[in-house]
């Protein structure tokens, strides 16, 4: 890992919280913290906001997972969880929920570094598509508007398309704001007067 991580241990057992930390901090100075109640675990991640949350747990149920899963904050960091057994459906369910990496068959310190860097490049990853998504949804929406705003224009003045997407950006440039906004006020005054 090129840099210093903050880490957020979730695991009950004192001793074995102890062995993580120290695995933890044998390859790299990481910053690390150790939760060992469950309870209010969300707000303490949340005010601790680490770059990745450990989660070590032994073989819970499939609710008490995925609620550790929703509580570590997986859409906000990237989250590592250990368990020493799985069921049916659960490594997909956790992968749904967001978590960066499921591993059975327990947490062994040699184990450690290369999964926690494989979870934080996969959560990277993650992250830039759901950006991308986001930009892709936001520009889509857009074009709707714009689209709306050039057959009102159309409509109105007698222009065709080209004609009619000129004006709007002229009208853009000439008050100092982007083609969406002028768009966008078109359409609402248009949606008032009708």
């Amino acid at each position: 890992m090129a840099k210093t991580l903050s880490i957020v241990v979730v695991e009950r057992d004192r001793d074995r919280a102890m062995q993580i930390v120290d695995a933890l901090r044998a390859d790299e100075a990481h910053e690390v913290f150790v939760i060992s109640e469950e309870t209010g675990l969300a707000r303490r991640i949340a005010e601790r906001r680490p770059d990745v949350v450990l989660i070590d747990v032994d073989n819970p149920s499939r609710d008490a997972l995925e609620e550790l899963a929703m509580a570590s904050g997986p859409t906000e960091r990237a989250v590592a969880m250990f368990v020493n057994q799985s069921g049916d459906g659960l490594a997909k369910a956790m992968i749904d929920a967001g978590v960066s990496a499921y591993v059975v068959d327990g947490l062994r310190p040699e184990r450690l570094k290369p999964i926690l860097d494989a979870a934080v490049a996969r959560f990277h990853m993650f992250s830039q598509m759901r950006a991308e998504l986001e930009a892709t949804k936001r520009a889509l929406e857009e074009r709707k508007v714009i689209d709306r705003a050039k057959g009102l224009l159309m409509k109105a003045k007698g222009l065709d398309e080209d004609a009619a997407y000129a004006l709007l950006r002229k009208a853009a440039m000439d008050q100092g704001k982007k083609v969406i906004e002028v768009a966008s006020a078109l359409v609402t005054a248009a949606g008032i007067l009708s």
